[in-house]
Parts: C-alpha cells; structure tokens; sequence
C-alpha cells in the first residue's frame, strides 16, 4: 500500500476569500497562494510578535542584560579604572552613558522592525489585490524559476566518452511480404497501446485500458514517474515511430524528477527506467537520456548502505532511506533484484568515467563468490545485515530468474572478457541441471522450484525466458556443449508452447504443474492469469535468431493473434484473469513491459537479423538493448575481470 504524496504547499487548499466585487467581479474564488505570499504572511505575524513584545515586556534597564544582538553590552574585563564595576571578569559600563547608548540602539530596532513590518504588509495586500488569474500566473513563474535552478543543479555535464560501434539501429525489414505483414500488424499494436496511453494516461506510470485513466503500484512508489513513456521509448525507436519518440523525449526532459518523496523498488527503476533511459541515449544519441539516468542512479545509490553492501529492496528518493519488502524471508534481500543491476551499472561506470557504479556490483559478486552454496544452488534470499542465506528456496523463476541472466549477459557484453562471470554462469547451469530440471510423463522438459531440500514440479511463466537464456550461452559453454544447451533452450521452448496451446485462449497462464496426469496447465485459480507477460516470446525470438526455424515465428504469430483477440480493448490492451475461460474479465492494467518487452520481441521476431544484432547489442531483462563494450573503448580495462 502507498502513502499519499504531501501536497506541496501551494497546492494546499485554503478557506475561500470573500474580496468583495471589486477584487473579482464575477463569482467568488478559493485561490491557490503562493509560496512566498504563504511566506510573507508568517513573517508578518512573527514580526508583530517581536514588535509587540518591546511594549509588553519589563522595561530592559532594570536588567543587567537584555541581549538584542548587541555585542558591546557585555565586554571582557581590560581597566577598572575608568568608573567601572569589574563583575566575574567582565566590565558593565558606567550608567548614565551606555543607558542612553542602549535606548537608542534599541528605538533604532524599533524603527526598523516597523518598518520592515509595514512593508510586508504593503506587499501582501498588492498580492491580494491581484486577480487569481494572476496569482496563478506568478505561482506558475516562481515554480518555473525552482524548476530551473533545480536542472542547473543537477545537470553537470557528464565527461565526453566515445560510443562504442552502433550497428543495426534501424530497419529489418524482412523480405518476405508475408513477415513484412506481420511486422506491420505489430507496429499497429504498439500504437493502439502507446496513442491510448498518450491519451487517457499519460505521465503516469501505466494505463488502466478500460477505465481509461492512469494506473501505478508500489513498485513505483507514489509518484507519477512516466514508467510507460521511459520503459516504451527505445520500442518506439526500432519500430521508426519518431514522433511518438520525440513526445516521449519531451516529457522526459520537461517533467522526469527524482527528487521526489517516494520509495521504489531499487530493482525495477534500474531494469525499466536506467535501463530505458540508457538504450534510448545509445540509440538516439540525445544527451537528455543520459543525464536523467545518471541522476536516477545517484538517488539509488543509498540503498547499498548496508552492513554487506548488499542494496535494500527499496530506496525513498529523496531521503535515501532503503528497507526491505515485509514479505521476504527474515529481512532479506533478494537474489534476482539485488544480482540484476550489473549491466546498467557498468554502462553507468563507462558513461560517466566514475568507477562507484562499476565497485557496487562487483562488491555484490566478490561476496557471493565467497558463500557457500547449498547444491551448488543460489538461493534466493540473502540477509543484508548478516550476508547469511535466508530461506533456503532457489528459483530459475521469480526471485531468482535474472541473476544467472546477467551472469551470462556480463559476459557477453564485456566482448566476453570477463571470464569470472562466465563461470559464475557455468557452474550455476550445472547446478540448475542436476537438481531442477526434469522431464515429465509426457515427455515434456521443465525447470521446477527447489523448496527446503525437494523439488516442486511447477513452472512459472517467468522461468520461460531460460529456454532463450541457454540458447544464447550456447556458444561458450564448458567442454564443448553448446549443441546441448542449445537442445534445451528448444525443448523449454517446446514446454512452454504447450502451456499456451492447452488452454482455451491460446495465451500461456502465471504458472503450471506437471504433477500426476497434470502437465503444463494450471491448477490454482491464482495462476490462471496472463498479464502481457513476455517470455515465452522472447524465447521464440532468441530461437529463431539462433536457428531459423520456422515454427518459432508461427508459435509467436499465435501469441500475438491471441492477445490481440483477447487482450485488446478499445482503450488499450489488458491482461486476463483465466486463460481457460472462454469469456475471461479484464484484470484492466496495461503494464508497461508489454510496450518495452513483449510488442518489441515480436517485432524483432519478424525482423531481419541484422536489426539489433546479437554480436554487438544485449538486452537487459526488460529487453532494453545495450551495446557490447569492447576493450578498446571500455574505461573499465584496469580490472583483472576484464583483462
């Protein structure tokens, strides 16, 4: 549950004024005043306060002292000799003069309070004799001005870095006019989605389609942060929609502010929104997106302030203070959010020629390199305060699905340099592979959940991504198994496919059994749903990049006909509480990944491959593309990893 934002203090509502006709002829108005009349008006009361107590209080030459600021009063003890008292080492002047002295000092106060005071007064009543229309021009203005001086403040220029070589940002066009089609018919889902967003929510972080207003979770705290706009631009990018892009561009350079009261998850402001900004920056070469993302990353910097250096889950933007979700097992931290931060951090170190990004995550991976392992098995809760394993439970799906993703992905996008990843990457397959993957009855390959020393045979719809993750670690894997991993990623494939097609809509549910005569359907009506999710096409596209076999654009042309029989509405697309319903109801959330993740798979899916290719682009786990850093131009040479 969120807190409500304050309102800022010219937001705040006041009693309405009743100015009489000359002040507004027309009706009576509850004006919105500015800060500094707010301000003005404190001031005169205090000053009216201190004003009246010069009258009030006992008259001062009684008192040895009445300090008003006046440091010759009091002075430290030099002669006795001149008719002075010496009291305690400090001299009190003769009577007569310093009495007079002080009665003038303190009639001169007098007269300068009253006149300050009065000048307030004036001020404020030209404030009241201003119509609302111009008290709301001047609030509007001195808003600007803060805005302003904030942007000066926080837009140091970053040092020059050269962009590594950028291939294959645009076009793709496929050849066969069949694909050509299917691409287009893509291209029009993602502007049926991003035109009902620009229209019923736009800066707020997503859209609800039905009710046709904006839509956010806690994830993203409480504040409208654009989520959609950020998370979709780098889509809108490939898919050529430029003016869409530049809209996007704009509101992120007018009204994206961090410096807001609001706790967010550290994890997915990284992969949605540094992530976005970062892949927008490399694609258009607009130097707005870098900056923002720098900024971001500076307030999601307090979050490691940990005894470990192991980040919260959450960080409040403006205070820094981070804590962890009430639900994770003893406090802990989480593998997949806090071991999914590597790619984003490292461009951050590149970019920005500050090694703090780039020490951050590799501090995270010096300690878990040094922890034991149950099984060789990662799980997915580590205790921050004490760097011990919480529950012992490890996943391929959430909580645990992305950190052995950026295991492989550090590697790759180092030019593949960095071999310590890589064997991180290695040695936790193996592992995955002896304890968690199985074949069912049927025959069908699934990746289960190990839970207090067993195996769960249920997989989530989140765990599909791992049949692209093995194809894409094919080449490179230890004692030549590339043909193998490359068998399983089409085989996870396979299984999935099948959760799609056994149910009624054609549109794969959260998670699915493979218990008894049970085999990738769900079963608790609480896995029933399909929330635009992604992976399953994504691993299509990353099997048919690697193989070219036909059947993975026609599984991913039945998802995309699918959602957009079942899952579109006249004010955008919306997810589904049953899959194995004929009539299902709209659980009415556009997500934003399904702009930044599930539209651009499916149209990379009907593009040709030299769109984004694969050798000098990676995608982080909300699919924004990211280019390989090859060690001539990398700031980060100097570590042994990359050497």
């Amino acid at each position: 549950m969120t807190t409500p934002a304050l309102l800022p203090l010219s937001g705040r509502r006041l009693p309405p004024l009743n100015l009489g006709a000359s002040a507004f002829p027309h009706h009576r108005a509850t004006l919105r005043l500015s800060e500094k009349f707010i301000l003005l008006l404190i001031l005169s009361a205090f000053i009216t306060l201190c004003f009246g107590a010069f009258f009030f209080l006992p008259d001062s030459s009684k008192h040895k002292r009445f300090d008003l600021g006046l440091e010759d009063v009091l002075i430290p003890h030099v002669d006795t000799s001149k008719g002075g008292k010496n009291l305690g080492g400090f001299l009190i002047h003769g009577q007569g003069h310093d009495e007079h002295r002080h009665r003038e000092e303190e009639e001169r106060l007098r007269n300068k309070i009253r006149a300050d005071h009065e000048k307030a007064l004036e001020e404020a009543k030209e404030k009241l004799k201003k119509s609302r229309d111009e008290i709301q021009a001047e609030i509007q203005t001195e808003k600007n001005k803060v805005v302003q001086e904030l942007k000066k403040k926080d837009s140091k220029p970053l040092p020059p870095v050269p962009l590594p070589n950028l291939i294959g940002i645009n076009s793709g066009e496929p050849a066969d006019p069949d694909i050509r089609e299917k691409r287009n018919k893509i291209k029009e889902m993602m502007k049926h989605a991003w035109d009902n967003y620009r229209q019923y929510g736009w800066g707020h972080n997503e859209l609800k389609p039905i009710a046709r207003k904006g839509h956010s979770t806690n994830i993203f705290g409480n504040s409208q942060m654009g989520a959609t706009i950020v998370d979709a631009l780098d889509t809108l990018y490939i898919m050529g929609l430029h003016d869409e892009f530049r809209e996007g561009q704009e509101w992120i350079d007018k009204n994206l502010d961090f410096s807001v009261n609001s706790e967010v998850s550290v994890f997915e402001v990284n992969i949605r929104f540094i992530g976005g900004l970062l892949a927008a920056y490399y694609l258009s070469g607009q130097e707005v997106f870098k900056i923002k993302a720098v900024q971001l990353a500076g307030k999601l910097l307090p979050a490691f302030n940990t005894p470990t250096g192991i980040p919260w889950a959450m960080v409040n933007l403006k205070s820094g203070v981070g804590r962890n979700w009430g639900w994770a097992s003893a406090g802990s931290s989480i593998l997949a959010e806090f071991g999914t931060l590597h790619m984003e951090f490292v461009h951050l170190s590149y970019l920005t020629g500050d090694p703090i990004y780039y020490n951050k995550v590799m501090h995270i991976r010096k300690l878990l390199q040094k922890m034991d392992r149950p099984n060789g098995l990662y799980p997915n809760y580590l205790n921050p305060r004490t760097g011990r394993w919480g529950q012992h439970h490890t996943s391929v799906g959430g909580l645990g699905d992305s950190f052995y993703e950026y295991l492989l992905k550090a590697w790759l996008m180092s030019d593949k340099m960095d071999t310590e990843a890589r064997k991180m990457y290695d040695d936790a397959i193996e592992a995955i592979e002896k304890h968690l993957i199985r074949k069912s009855n049927g025959g069908l390959t699934f990746i289960g959940e190990w839970k207090n020393g067993h195996l769960e045979r249920k997989m989530g719809h989140l765990t599909c991504f791992a049949g692209g993750m093995f194809a894409l670690g094919a080449d490179g894997s230890r004692d030549d198994k590339a043909g193998h991993y490359l068998q399983l990623g089409a085989e996870i494939a396979h299984t999935c496919h099948e959760s799609y097609d056994r149910t009624t809509l054609k549109l794969g549910p959260e998670a699915f059994k493979f218990d008894g005569g049970v085999e990738a359907v769900a079963v608790r009506q609480n896995e029933k749903y399909y929330i635009l999710r992604p992976e399953v096409i994504e691993t299509y596209w990353y099997m048919w990049r690697f193989t070219h076999d036909p059947k993975y654009r026609q599984w991913g042309w039945e998802a995309a006909q699918a959602i957009d029989k079942y899952c579109r509405v006249s004010g955008g697309f919306s997810g589904v509480k049953d899959v194995y319903s004929s009539s299902p109801t709209y659980d009415d959330v556009q997500q934003s990944f399904f702009l930044a993740e599930t539209l651009k798979y499916l149209y990379l899916l009907f593009s040709s491959d030299d769109l984004l290719p694969l050798d000098n682009w990676v995608f982080n786990t909300e699919a924004h593309p990211l280019p390989v850093l090859h060690l001539a131009n990398t700031t980060l040479s100097g570590n042994p990893a990359y050497r």
